[in-house]
């Protein structure tokens, strides 16, 4: 017997109308968030600013994949020795972070070291870490014991107050300067790595809802391929600084002859990769560094990271007010180099 499906007529008052509805009400959400963009957000990608430096080599994945994985394990058994503390008072506290460990391992194990019993727990979670350095940066890291400090000195960073130094080796072309101060803008590009772009485009959206914000950096050459520069104390006149305000993509090009060449960096922002960044742009990446176009492997040896020092901190004393100079021990490569600077 052959089934008949039953087909019942649609009665007017029983069609359904909330399709139509959620349609407007989409269209209305539409407008309404039209009308909360900034007036300068663009409307589509080609109307985001252009960054003017390259993005990460395609071999970096692995190799940066393969080194954040040896710091997991690192970071996850390192703890801290008295000799590692830099400074301490009942306010701060500073240690010499090593290459290859996070900064948030450096949180803990600080936390470990002044109270190894965990007494006084709630006053330990108030530790907070005023300047994080990158996974392979060495050098000196300071972290604040009460919420209050850490706001001043969070202030203090924000508003450039605190004077840093960096040393950096460097595999490139030979720089045709002696100091140089770049300027240029900084940002995430739409696939989330940081890049150089120009001092124009400051201020402009990126994709993410970001903005382009402002990069600053003063760069000496202490020496190349191990030969020091004639040079005087920075700020004596001698060698006048250049100024490079990017405009576009660099000029410098990949050269065959390429030299070690040793820099001292003063950050006058705080960006995320600021000095890596601007050291590729001028043409002389840091060397491991192959983020950012740095040589992975050099004179037959392969480097698990970027040769990059947080020499010095100087700031005032957000209780004391007293001025506060911090130096961390170089590492091994950082004191090679200098000595051969100073035969």
């Amino acid at each position: 017997m052959t089934r008949i499906p039953l087909v019942y007529p649609a009665h007017p008052l029983l069609q359904i109308t909330r399709p139509l509805r959620l349609s407007s009400m989409a269209a209305e959400a539409h407008a309404n968030s039209s009308q909360l963009q900034p007036e300068n957000a663009p409307q589509t990608l080609a109307d985001y600013p252009v960054p003017l430096s390259p993005p990460p080599p395609l071999l970096s994945k692995n190799v940066e994949l393969n080194r954040a994985l040896t710091a997991s394990s690192k970071s996850s058994i390192f703890s801290l020795s008295r000799n590692d503390v830099l400074f301490e008072d009942e306010w701060l506290i500073a240690v010499n972070k090593p290459q290859g460990i996070y900064c948030e391992s450096i949180l803990s194990s600080v936390r470990k070291l002044l109270s190894p019993d965990q007494e006084g727990l709630g006053k330990l979670q108030e530790f907070h870490l005023s300047n994080r350095l990158d996974r392979d940066t060495s050098g000196v890291t300071v972290i604040t014991k009460s919420h209050k400090v850490a706001a001043k000195l969070v202030k203090a960073f924000t508003y450039h107050m605190v004077k840093k130094t960096y040393l950096a080796l460097c595999v490139g072309s030979v720089p045709k300067w002696n100091k140089i101060i770049v300027k240029s803008g900084h940002g995430r590009s739409k696939h989330g790595a940081w890049r150089v772009y120009a001092v124009s485009d400051v201020g402009r959206t990126l994709p993410g809802g970001s903005y382009v914000r402002d990069m600053e950096t003063l760069i000496e050459v202490l020496s190349v391929d191990g030969k020091g520069c004639s040079q005087g104390p920075l700020g004596s006149g001698k060698h006048e600084e250049n100024t490079i305000v990017v405009k576009e993509k660099s000029e410098i090009t990949s050269c065959t002859e390429k030299l070690e060449v040793l820099v001292r960096a003063y950050p006058r922002s705080g960006r995320t990769h600021q000095i890596r960044l601007h050291c590729q742009y001028l043409g002389i990446p840091i060397r491991g560094d192959v983020k950012y176009e740095g040589v992975c492997e050099w004179k037959d040896r392969i480097y698990d990271g970027h040769e990059l020092h947080a020499e010095s901190l100087s700031f005032e004393h957000p209780i004391t007010g007293h001025s506060v100079l911090i130096r961390a021990p170089l590492p091994l490569w950082a004191s090679e180099a200098l000595s051969k600077v100073h035969l």
